[in-house]
């Protein structure tokens, strides 16, 4: 059966199988060392004995295409090994962007769900105990605190329909995540539409940067680097892949092809320029991904620490409101009657 191997799975094998090559051990014999702490290397052992070469053994086995692709490079060029460090560390460079990624939307998340919840709580348990206390004075609860109060008995009332979305958001949540394809889907579908926009931009070229930079310092010309970074971009960021590929094709300077088709910043073509006179261009890309996955970090730090106090203030201001609008007629009656 064929095993789909998530990005830190393919960071670890591509890590673990370049330190035994390094060693001086044959791929089969590694394959093997490693298929011995890692029953889903069974198959791939198997296809290697056979004398399917390693590339094809990792296609047929269900790692990444890229993943794949780029050992196919390393085999044709005699640098097995160096592809698969560099493949080792665009993974794990994934995986931490992806974990920066997840930290960031879910922290803003649960703090919106507890300003709901404290909200909720006040307007369904709370306000009916002041209307209580209004209603013994022989008042009512007027203006704002009434509305307010109309709100908390809609939302009492439909509870059981709440509940019900609550279990079926949960279930969905839960599904999300334990179904891989559905999630590659959704993900795909959100790079596709809204890839191309703010932070999501900035990443994208982060990680569109990290590809180039593994498939040049593999030995790779720039066409087919370009190429097989295209591979790992959708929407309008694949576009630009193809179009940079059409002007390298055309003869255009490296720099110039990736600064006309917007496949990197100004700043950065600069810096591969610069990089293209003196012989360095692996070494000026791995700075520009370096660099630009940076800069994507510290955009997306930037928002999250917008977003955290923006939702405490608007959780303490309504809820400041909501005691106020209560709390200010009590005060009144409460100086009338002494």
């Amino acid at each position: 059966m064929k095993t789909t191997f998530s990005p830190q799975q393919t960071a670890d094998f591509c890590l673990s199988l370049s330190m035994l090559l390094h060693a001086g051990i044959g791929t089969g014999d590694a394959v093997a060392l490693m298929a011995e702490e890692d029953s889903s290397l069974h198959s791939m052992t198997a296809l290697l004995d056979e004398g399917v070469t390693l590339s094809d053994a990792m296609r047929q086995s269900g790692l990444p295409n890229y993943a794949w692709s780029l050992t196919e490079v390393g085999e044709r060029t005699g640098r097995t090994e160096e592809a698969l460090a560099a493949l080792s560390t665009y993974y794990e460079n994934r995986v931490r962007l992806q974990k920066r990624v997840r930290s960031a939307v879910l922290y803003p998340a649960v703090m919106l769900a507890v300003m709901l919840v404290v909200i909720g709580v006040l307007l369904v348990r709370v306000l009916p105990i002041f209307d209580s206390v209004y209603a013994s004075l022989g008042g009512r609860l007027t203006g704002a605190a009434g509305g307010l109060l109309v709100v908390g008995k809609w939302l009492d009332g439909a509870m059981p329909v709440l509940w019900v979305i609550l279990a079926l958001a949960v279930a969905a949540a839960a599904v999300f995540s334990l179904a891989e394809p559905l999630r590659a889907k959704v993900t795909l579908f959100w790079r596709t539409k809204f890839g191309d926009k703010g932070i999501n931009k900035k990443l994208g070229a982060a990680r569109l940067a990290q590809a180039l930079a593994m498939g040049l310092s593999s030995g790779l010309p720039v066409e087919e680097a370009v190429e097989l970074a295209a591979k790992l971009s959708e929407g309008a960021a694949k576009e630009r892949c193809v179009d940079c590929q059409k002007r390298l094709g055309d003869g255009a300077g490296i720099s110039l092809a990736f600064k006309e088709s917007g496949v990197l910043p100004a700043a950065a073509c600069r810096l591969l320029e610069l990089g293209q006179r003196s012989g360095s261009v692996d070494v000026s890309m791995e700075k520009i991904a370096n660099d630009l996955t940076e800069e994507g970090e510290t955009a997306l730090d930037e928002l999250v620490s917008r977003v955290e106090p923006t939702l405490v203030l608007v959780c303490s201001v309504l809820v400041g409101l909501i005691l106020l609008s209560v709390m200010l007629p009590l005060m009144n009656i409460m100086a009338a009657i002494g």
